[in-house]
């Protein structure tokens, strides 16, 4: 058995407020970590600044190292986890900026880190698109991350999965009345691939948008380990901050699918079509 014990951290950052979002990251982590055994916890996409930042997105943007994932790294050390979440960084052209997830270990080191593919909506007009997928080697097994709308495109769960992801971390700011998508989405993943799906979802509201929450952990063959769906404030009936813990044994994945064969079945020589881009 291969255990790894994961959580998801469904939070809702302050718009444009930066160092209070890492305190809160920084108190999640201490909680989490000293609550029972973790080795991955999982933060919502853009958790650092907030989604609507506009051309101040420009001024939080940092390199990867840089003071964010350094101080993350940090806590990460001192807990001895692995940390993944997202924030807005940029390269050695100032004005290009990525939506980005990282993926930090327990010994303080930068595992890797990924750019959003998939862009939506005025997503387009602040950030580059990325080009490729990572699947990435922990002390624990092969995590692939994905950031929000790539959860609506089969190929990015099928690439990481053929790359060897057994994991897949979904760090994500979708909106509240989307929310049977992202499950079914969630759902659909897990079983096209047969492996686990981390799913942290944001809650909160910004000036255009409402977030809906319903973080959660399903198995290769659509077991909900966890999750965070009907959890409301009683007052305004909207989701609330929390987070979830689930134990899974990474050996499953191997297990489903020597029992279900779907790798083994797939003709990638009648997928052509699928590269094509219209």
């Amino acid at each position: 058995m291969r255990e790894v014990v994961v959580a998801a951290v469904q939070m809702a950052p302050r718009l444009n407020e930066m160092e209070e979002n890492l305190v809160a990251m920084s108190e999640w982590i201490r909680k989490i970590a000293t609550e029972q055994r973790v080795d991955l916890i999982l933060f919502p996409e853009l958790v650092t600044t907030g989604r609507e930042c506009g051309v101040r997105f420009t001024e939080f943007a940092q390199r990867v190292p840089g003071p964010t994932v350094n101080l993350i790294a940090q806590r990460a050390s001192e807990f001895n986890v692995h940390v993944a979440f997202g924030l807005v960084t940029k390269q050695r052209v100032e004005s290009i900026l990525y939506n980005t997830a990282v993926l930090v270990g327990p010994d303080g080191d930068l595992i890797g880190e990924y750019h959003k593919v998939h862009l939506r909506g005025e997503e387009r007009m602040t950030f580059r698109t990325g080009y490729r997928y990572l699947a990435m080697e922990t002390g624990f097994g092969v995590v692939g991350l994905m950031l929000g709308w790539d959860l609506a495109f089969p190929e990015v769960a099928r690439c990481l999965a053929l790359e060897g992801a057994e994991l897949l971390a979904v760090l994500a700011n979708w909106e509240a009345d989307q929310m049977e998508e992202w499950r079914t989405y969630l759902l659909a993943r897990a079983y096209e691939n047969t492996l686990f799906v981390a799913g942290a979802n944001r809650v909160g509201e910004e000036p255009s948008y409402s977030f809906g929450g319903d973080s959660a952990i399903v198995g290769p063959r659509g077991q909900v380990y966890a999750s965070l769906a009907g959890e409301v404030d009683p007052e305004t009936g909207r989701p609330t901050e929390g987070y979830i813990v689930a134990r899974l044994d990474l050996d499953e994945v191997r297990r489903y699918r020597e029992e279900f064969q779907v790798f083994q079945c797939r003709e990638p020589q009648t997928y052509r079509a699928i590269v094509k881009k219209y």
